[in-house]
């Protein structure tokens, strides 16, 4: 019979499930706030057929602002990794 203990377990960097749920529902929320802004921006300064410029504005907001948050999720969760097992090692 193996049992593992704490000290036995691997160290680990990979933050709780939690931590990477929150991040993606801000990537998806941010990602949102973005397509709305492009479209806000497209709609002040287009007149007659829009179409196609708010798709595309909706579109790129939504691309460069998800983008931006999840390099900061990403940042964010390995700061997270690293002080649990600076935390774990001690």
């Amino acid at each position: 019979m193996c049992v593992v203990t704490e000290q036995d377990s691997p160290l680990s960097a990979l933050p709780s499930g939690t931590a990477r749920a929150l991040a993606f529902v801000a990537i998806i929320v941010t990602g949102l706030a973005g397509a709305l802004i492009g479209y806000g921006t497209v709609d002040v300064q287009c007149t007659g057929e829009c179409g196609t410029p708010l798709g595309v504005g909706i579109l790129t907001g939504a691309v460069l602002f998800a983008g931006g948050a999840a390099i900061i999720a990403v940042l964010v969760l390995r700061a997270l990794g690293e002080w649990r097992e600076l935390d774990d090692g001690r």
